[in-house]
């Protein structure tokens, strides 16, 4: 469609505009079938950098505050627990699995509760959260016994598993549809930032306070720091999803903030009466299962919401079981069996692993709105395969021979494995299943997606001290064999979400074969010679 064309028809559309249905407070405009999202940004390309964008970025990157304490708390116990105060503290208690995988209990237990986010709206849903993990690191940060300090682990993972989940959807909602994959891949990279305070933090204590209990203590209670800092900018600052007030009946509200966020102040921008439409046509299309908090039915109703959920589960299973939970919690462990002992070098390495690792995710960030979220996923899944091969064969060379270059050789491609699942896997652990999610199905798909992490992360949390104790280098071979199925199964089955908007990709999830179609560039014909992304 001619860029002026399309600039003409919508000037007129906005000066022309329907009344609004008054019983429902909705809009009764119908979506042009010649507009998609393609046509939109060919007549009228983004600016990435004006003042409205930029405010959208700062209201996006008080919810990342939400990853950076996920990320927190995802390297704290993991530094802390190398420590000797720590260990002297709680008397030898500090092995247990259950002080681990107590944050995946929590998270599990909290996955029933993220319809709130329907009912009362994502602002509220995340605050609840971030009070909640307030509250848990007061009661873990007093604690004189591991049965306190278990039970405010609890309490923090039940908290922060609300946000770690509405967070992400909330994100996906208000990011601006041409860069939804960079602006909510950044959220996850922002986990990252997280571990990076922790480690430092823990490495700075140790360093400068041994024998002190503040050396655990003091990184415990900078856990407060993220969700209060959240909790006061997000009621000042951060307005709700607009997906929500449409299915709400507050769709001026929504409509205000497509045109000052999306439409460059503009309300006959062609892309407000893009989202406007899509977005009443997909509400309109539920069949209100968002509105009953017990109705699950919407996950599993039909071929495309099946074919959602699997997607849904895949990408929670393969975020948490690609071996990176292992590295996250267990790199000490792994650089010990490299044949680093000083307490003090395995923290540091820690650390600087996790600040690679945020390069790459924020690189990987905005390449998946270059290059595609299958290629990404599939060149991240064969590179870690790669990886995990070279880590056991060295890590068995060294077991046999005490080798500094098989030592050297394993901390390397420990940390190459790092890089590559944070470029290919990070950004796109919230970002891909909220993507594949309705409007309708998104706050109980993300309940699912944190339901599954958490399965994975416990059974990661059981399983990996005992086999990394019993098989050393042999458990890489395991996650060498799962990647591979990994690269198997984004090729065979993950849809490409890139180039659309959320409610475009209905079309790809109602063809016979969902991935095949997502492949058909949106636009293009699919008769005769068919365009592939």
């Amino acid at each position: 469609m001619d860029k002026d064309k399309i600039n003409a028809e919508h000037i007129e559309r906005a000066t022309n505009s329907p009344p609004l249905d008054e019983k429902n407070h909705t809009s009764t405009t119908t979506r042009d079938p010649n507009l998609n999202l393609a046509s939109v940004t060919a007549a009228r390309p983004p600016k990435p950098w004006s003042k409205q964008m930029l405010k959208l970025y700062g209201i996006l990157l008080v919810l990342y505050l939400c990853a950076t304490m996920q990320g927190y708390d995802g390297s704290l116990m993991g530094s802390i627990n190398a420590l000797n105060e720590y260990q002297d503290y709680f008397k030898g208690q500090h092995n247990t699995g259950l002080v681990f995988s107590i944050y995946q209990i929590g998270q599990i237990c909290a996955s029933a509760f993220l319809w709130i986010s329907d009912t009362w709206g994502r602002r509220f849903s995340v605050a609840a959260g971030l009070s909640i993990v307030i509250l848990g690191t007061i009661v873990q940060g007093t604690a004189h016994t591991m049965n306190q300090f278990i039970a405010g682990r609890f309490l923090l993972a039940f908290g922060s598993g609300v946000p770690a989940m509405t967070a992400p959807l909330f994100v996906v909602e208000l990011a601006h549809p041409n860069y939804r994959g960079t602006l909510t891949g950044l959220y996850n990279t922002l986990w990252y930032m997280g571990s990076i305070i922790a480690t430092f933090t823990v490495y700075g204590t140790s360093i400068n306070m041994p024998g002190s209990n503040l050396t655990f203590l003091l990184p415990i209670w900078l856990q407060l720091l993220c969700p209060a800092i959240s909790l006061v900018l997000m009621y000042l600052l951060v307005p709700e999803s607009p997906r929500w007030l449409i299915a709400n009946g507050k769709f001026e509200q929504a409509k205000d903030f497509i045109i000052k966020y999306h439409g460059e102040n503009d309300p006959s921008h062609p892309l407000v009466e893009l989202e406007l439409a899509e977005i009443e046509e997909a509400i309109r299309n539920d069949n209100g299962s968002d509105k009953r908090p017990w109705d699950y039915r919407g996950l599993y109703k039909t071929p495309s919401a099946r074919y959602r959920s699997l997607m849904v589960i895949f990408m929670a299973w393969f975020g948490q079981f690609s071996g990176n939970n292992i590295a996250t919690y267990y790199l000490p462990k792994m650089t010990e069996i490299a044949g680093v002992k000083s307490t003090n070098m395995q923290l540091l390495l820690t650390a600087i692993y996790s600040v690679i690792s945020w390069i790459s995710a924020m690189a990987g960030a905005r390449c998946h709105d270059i290059l595609g979220r299958r290629p990404m996923l599939m060149i991240s899944t064969f590179s870690m395969t790669v990886c995990f091969a070279i880590i056991a064969a060295t890590t068995a060379i060294f077991e046999r021979t005490a080798s500094p270059t098989s030592s050297i050789a394993s901390i390397v491609f420990i940390y190459l494995f790092g890089v590559v699942f944070a470029f290919g896997f990070t950004p796109m652990q919230v970002t891909y299943p909220a993507e594949c999610l309705t409007s309708e199905m998104r706050a109980k798909g993300m309940s699912l997606n944190l339901l599954v992490l958490g399965t994975a992360g416990f059974v990661n949390n059981y399983a990996a001290p005992v086999a990394m104790a019993n098989l050393t280098w042999k458990f890489y071979i395991f996650f060498m064999c799962w990647d591979a199925f990994e690269g198997f199964a984004v090729w065979m089955w993950f849809v490409e979400t890139k180039g659309r908007t959320m409610e475009e990709l209905e079309e790809v999830f109602s063809a016979p074969n969902p991935k095949k179609a997502s492949l058909v560039k949106p636009g293009s014909t699919r008769h005769g010679g068919v365009e592939m992304i």
